[in-house]
């Protein structure tokens, strides 16, 4: 089982100033213990306001490598790009002085892609300092959706990356096609923050927390996971 903090909110507005600051704390740290902060960041409107925030403080910010937690497999002008997320976010303001590292590459497919994006994020300090996740009403998280094709190798390898083609569905949308971080890459971090709100998703959570079959729910190898030190952030 996974160290699991829960941190539970009585409004997203409180959610968002304590994430925000043990986000700052953590690349702070980062930066004098090792010279480099490694923050890895997933898309979504849970962290957007902290993204915000972050990138109005002047911190070293040429000494932050800023690196995406998945991608869809789309260019970064496509409206569901997290690429293009991120850098309306965060990579604005003394934001825009970090390190970005892109997942997405000029590679037709994620599969073939996936070795220049190993590459690239094998460059990057390890431990990260911090992973941000999300989660899905199905139960997925980073792209490591149920029963997706890519999704066993994404949580056997010792690899960062992996690409995933998921099962179309509602959450999914139309593009399937995807590259994430492995379950070994997000142990590696020295703490990974799952942001989830609404009773719905605390719903999943729970279930997944409950255990069962990770093909099911992938989130649950996260949270089974046994040197993964996690805290879940959670508002209405």
């Amino acid at each position: 089982m996974a160290t699991i903090v829960e941190k539970f909110f009585d409004s997203k507005d409180a959610l968002t100033a304590e994430l925000s600051t043990t986000l700052e704390q953590s690349l702070v740290s980062g930066i004098a213990a090792d010279g480099r902060a490694v923050l890895m960041v997933s898309g979504g409107s849970s962290p957007a306001p902290a993204y915000k925030h972050l990138s109005n403080l002047a911190l070293d910010w040429a000494n932050i490598n800023v690196a995406m937690v998945d991608e869809r497999w789309v260019d970064v002008a496509h409206e569901k790009s997290n690429e293009a997320f991120i850098k309306s976010t965060l990579l604005q303001n003394h934001g825009a002085a970090a390190n970005f590292i892109t997942m997405k590459n000029k590679a037709e497919t994620a599969q073939q892609g996936s070795t220049e994006c190993e590459t690239a994020y094998q460059q990057l300090k390890r431990p990260f300092d911090v992973t941000i996740l999300g989660m899905g009403p199905d139960g997925h998280t980073a792209s490591l959706f149920p029963h997706a094709e890519g999704l066993e190798f994404g949580l056997t390898t010792s690899d960062l990356v992996c690409a995933i083609n998921a099962i179309e569905s509602d959450v999914t949308g139309s593009i399937t096609e995807r590259m994430t971080l492995t379950l070994a890459a997000i142990a590696q971090s020295k703490v990974v923050k799952l942001l989830i709100s609404g009773e719905e998703k605390l719903a999943v959570y729970k279930a997944a927390k409950a255990g069962g079959d990770v093909n099911d729910m992938p989130l649950r190898a996260v949270l089974n996971h046994p040197t993964i030190n996690i805290e879940v952030y959670w508002a209405p």
